[in-house]
């Protein structure tokens, strides 16, 4: 047997040439270490056995089955077979169906008995069972309960992908390093590294895939955990700049509203960590994050912190994720700083290379007070003559790592962070233990309630009725679907889902074959696509387009989560709903109604589990942010949170990459695995104790850091 380490490369592995090893790549697998922890993405229960008496019509089920006659094959139209024979067990016999598979004469013989996986249908008065997935069965030889399904890319299936893992886990299995502390684990009653990861790709039962995902997860956590302590320590190399004492009439008296008490309170903290506190010897810069709703007011806070900035001859840095956030944010402040006598620009990737150097000149010589950009205020060419303050706009698109690189154009500078997703206080501590909060807990007066319903499929016909209702009305629409294209896995039908937070007998509507159907369902309107896999101008040009009111609806994948403020859009409509989180489906509610127009949000749902149920019934009669957030982490656990954090699983945090802790529903174990980062850091907190050495090589490769760096 050929034996490898996790650093092998996956091409050495039987069976990957270099088009297997392309197609892995493509999924981020180039290691052997890569291929085991890349997880399955569902299972199929097939040792769940049903009589054939007892199944339901259209749900997967395995049936044990004894073929009772010889398989008869006959052509049908345009050249298709089809093979068909009768099996049955005690309760009852069936046929068997197979499509274009003729060699399967060759492999079911009268007496001899299979395990089928399928559903059951009704055709032409008889029972039938079409293009099952099947296995030899030979009583007291038990069959596995669980075929893993994997994501997939094309020229690849999840059983090589799974061929591939029991190959790769036969030989590195036992030289896999634990990194969990022995005390801990036995602690928390969690199983071993190696059944972990035996158990994840090849569960013995239910109890042994809990167990898994529980120690895995708690893995991810526990080094998040480390990650976040681990910033907060090294956050206090800096003494904080003083600003100067100031009033903020000048900056209030232009605005057209009133603050908000929570806006007033927010605007304290930062006039506190700025002003106040510099005072002590022993102060830091400020590093605080204010959260809040969507349309909350978070802006005119940041307006605010720049404010009492440039009263003191400081300049500030606001970096957002999208060029057309940047724009929505730089026509928002550059005519209200131009009143109080303050140059504001804006650095985004589409800015001339002429305008970048005069931009470039202006930060450096002190010129410019305010700058408002994108990923291009990282350059090195970005240079300032006296940073004081940087601010980075929807947190969870931005990691520690990326607004270090721009606080690090300043160390002294102060620090502001700004997230749209209100979040339960204990995990606020938590995901945000290197910055203190600041929670805005209510909203501007005169924002409109959006009404909130829950609808089925059945109400597809009056729900376009409706789509072209509010357009003639002068208003616009998003459509958001949970996916970009059509899942390509091999999975149908119901499958056990990591941490069992979704079921699936329902469709996916897929966001680029779904704005296609609209064109023609709703041919008089103008029908726009947006998604993450667009180039970041293109996204923008659309996004833009649809502001500028070009499009009547916008089919989207949750990209518009992050997105310019649209007043004219008075209809959101999630698809699938139960596929997503509350807290994100309230951020996608908030989306709508930032106008004068009364405004709908439409959940759509097929959903037949009474827990997806409950969940949508929290979205339709709540519409406080916190409120909800704290129902979704008693209804679905703190696994929600992480995924918005990270955007398609990964939390840009140095690197921390979140592939089961985003499912995790367990609260306790999410505390626990806090509670034990926050114990080793107290006690070692270099983690350079003999016992945390693979702890520090593990958390050093998650932050792109080297063990010395920690220690």
């Amino acid at each position: 047997m050929n034996t490898y380490t996790l650093e092998s490369s996956v091409s050495l592995l039987f069976g990957v040439g270099k088009t297997k090893a392309d197609a892995l790549s493509r999924l981020g697998i180039n290691t052997v270490g890569d291929l085991i922890y890349f997880f399955p993405r569902a299972y199929e229960k097939r040792g769940d056995v049903r009589l054939v008496g007892e199944a339901e019509y259209g749900i997967p089920h395995a049936f044990i089955l004894t073929v009772a006659s010889e398989v008869r094959s006959v052509k049908i139209k345009k050249g298709m077979t089809l093979s068909t024979f009768r099996a049955f067990d005690d309760s009852g016999s069936i046929e068997v169906t197979f499509f274009n598979s003729p060699f399967v004469k060759d492999i079911f013989h009268t007496g001899s008995a299979f395990r089928f996986y399928g559903k059951l249908d009704y055709a032409k008065n008889h029972v039938r069972l079409t293009s099952p997935k099947y296995e030899p069965y030979i009583k007291d030889k038990p069959l596995v309960d669980f075929i893993p399904i994997y994501p997939l890319r094309e020229g690849l299936s999840s059983k090589f992908i799974g061929g591939l893992i029991k190959n790769a886990l036969n030989s590195v299995l036992n030289t896999v390093k634990d990194p969990l502390p022995e005390d801990v684990r036995l602690r928390n009653s969690l199983c071993t590294l190696n059944f972990a990861l035996l158990n994840i790709h090849f569960p013995e039962n239910e109890e042994s895939l809990r167990k898994a995902i529980d120690r895995l997860a708690f893995d991810e956590m526990l080094l998040f955990g480390l990650g976040i302590s681990l910033s907060a320590k090294y956050k206090s190399g800096a003494k904080a700049l003083g600003f100067s004492p100031c009033s903020l009439d000048p900056l209030t008296s232009l605005l057209p509203y009133e603050l908000t008490r929570a806006q007033k309170d927010a605007i304290n903290d930062i006039y506190k960590d700025t002003v106040i506190a510099p005072k002590e010897k022993s102060a830091q810069p400020m590093a605080r994050i204010i959260v809040g709703d969507v349309g909350c007011g978070k802006t005119v806070c940041a307006a605010a912190a720049i404010y009492i900035a440039a009263s003191s001859g400081f300049q500030s840095a606001l970096m957002v994720p999208t060029e057309i956030l940047a724009r929505q944010h730089y026509k928002e402040l550059l005519e209200l700083f131009a009143k109080l006598g303050y140059k504001t620009e804006l650095l985004i990737g589409a800015t001339s290379q002429k305008d970048k150097k005069r931009i470039y000149g202006d930060l450096k010589e002190g010129r410019t007070t305010v700058v408002i950009g994108t990923h291009a205020l990282l350059s090195d060419k970005v240079e300032f003559s006296n940073l004081g303050l940087v601010i980075t706009d929807e947190q969870h698109r931005f990691g520690v790592a990326q607004r270090a690189v721009l606080k690090d154009k300043s160390k002294s500078a102060h620090l502001l962070v700004m997230s749209a997703t209100p979040i339960p206080r204990t995990l606020a501590l938590a995901l945000y233990g290197d910055l203190d909060i600041s929670r805005i807990t209510e909203m501007p007066k005169g924002r409109m309630r959006v009404d909130t319903y829950v609808v089925n499929e059945s109400y597809r016909e009056r729900l376009n009725t409706f789509i072209e209702r509010q357009v003639s009305l002068g208003g616009q629409c998003y459509i958001v679907c949970p996916s970009i294209e059509a899942d390509k896995s091999e999975a149908e039908g119901e499958v056990y889902e990591l941490g069992a937070l979704q079921d699936t007998e329902t469709e996916l509507k897929n966001a680029t074959e779904y704005s296609e159907e609209l064109k023609s369902a709703l041919p008089n309107l103008r029908i726009g696509l947006l998604h993450g896999k667009m180039k970041p101008s293109e996204k923008d040009q659309i996004m833009h387009a649809f502001s500028d009111g070009e499009y009547d609806v916008l089919v989207s994948t949750t990209v518009i989560e992050v997105g310019v403020n649209v007043p004219n859009a008075s209809l959101m409509i999630v698809e699938n709903a139960d596929r997503f989180g509350l807290s994100q489906l309230h951020q996608l509610r908030g989306r709508v109604g930032r106008g004068t127009r009364k405004s709908f949000c439409v959940l759509v749902s097929d959903s037949k589990s009474e827990k997806a149920k409950a969940r949508l019934e929290v979205m339709r009669t709540l519409y406080d942010g916190y409120e909800i957030a704290d129902k979704d982490l008693a209804l679905r656990g703190p696994g929600d949170f992480f995924s918005l954090e990270s955007g398609n699983n990964l939390r840009q945090s140095g690197g921390f990459e979140f592939k089961l802790a985003t499912l995790c529903d367990n609260k306790d174990l999410f505390d626990s695995a806090f509670s034990e980062a926050k114990g080793i850091m107290s006690l070692d907190p270099e983690l350079a104790l003999p016992e945390h050495a693979d702890l520090a090589r593990e958390l050093g490769s998650k932050m792109k850091l080297t063990t010395s760096t920690i220690s």
